[in-house]
């Protein structure tokens, strides 16, 4: 059953969804359902039958224009607290979330799918990544340098996102490169790690990211590199490829 309300969209999902508190279970459900609050992927709600740990309500309410007003909770474990983590909608014009309790993902210390972690946001059924590897030539420029050159890319196809190039270590200036101490974590990929580019007098902060040991899904780019096309200038083939505008612009 799928239910609209504006931009907000709400589908049942089958998986088998877990999440853990202080090392203690907060809720187990073979039936929650995915919630797109936002376009560009969506939350899980999870059946209040299916709650195990402890909900008690605080003063904190919270509106949104789609979903209604949300009473707040603080979860709690034998062993962990999350204040104001979890709430619910229960007069929510969405009949379909009224009864449905909507976690805070950060403040859970881990998620599960069937029995498989997932970091940062549910997977959204409708988002594929596809990696392929390629002979075409990529060449990136910064403040027209050029930073990394190679004929032996994994091109990388990610739903709603521009073509993002991956090149080996070896065809990349690495003398211009400095490590950084951010991190990003993706449900597809895993985790990144960064490096600053320093070209001349101008430093481009974080704008080189790798996966050493990304999901399985991902593996083919594992200890690549790849630039962030919203801020440099990348030549493919020898056409210069137009600068996306995306979330990350």
């Amino acid at each position: 059953m799928t239910e609209h309300r504006g931009q907000v969209r709400v589908e049942q999902s089958h998986k088998r969804v877990r999440a853990y508190l202080g090392g203690e279970l907060v809720f187990a459900t073979i039936r929650p359902s995915l919630v797109w609050e936002i376009p560009h992927y969506p939350a899980y709600y999870i059946p209040i039958g299916d709650v195990v740990a402890k909900l008690d309500a605080t003063d904190t309410v919270t509106h949104s224009p789609s979903r209604g007003d949300a009473q707040h909770f603080t979860v709690r474990t034998s062993r962990g607290e999350a204040v104001d983590a979890a709430w619910r909608y229960p007069d929510s014009p969405l009949e379909a979330i009224r009864d449905l309790v909507r976690f805070d993902w950060p403040a859970m210390d881990s998620w599960f799918e069937e029995d498989e972690q997932v970091i940062v946001h549910p997977r959204s059924p409708y988002s594929r990544v596809d990696t392929i590897a390629s002979s075409r030539h990529v060449r990136v420029l910064i403040d027209g340098e050029v930073v990394a050159d190679s004929t032996r890319p994994v091109l990388l196809f990610e739903t709603g996102l521009p073509t993002r190039y991956y090149v080996p270590q070896t065809d990349v200036r690495l003398d211009l490169l400095t490590p950084t101490d951010n991190v990003t974590q993706c449900p597809y990929k895993g985790t990144a790690r960064y490096w600053s580019v320093r070209v001349g007098d101008n430093e481009h902060a974080d704008a080189v990211w790798s996966y050493p040991t990304p999901l399985p899904e991902s593996i083919k780019v594992a200890g690549l590199m790849s630039f962030y096309n919203e801020h440099v200038d990348i030549e493919v083939d020898g056409v210069l490829q137009d600068r996306p505008h995306t979330p990350f612009s």
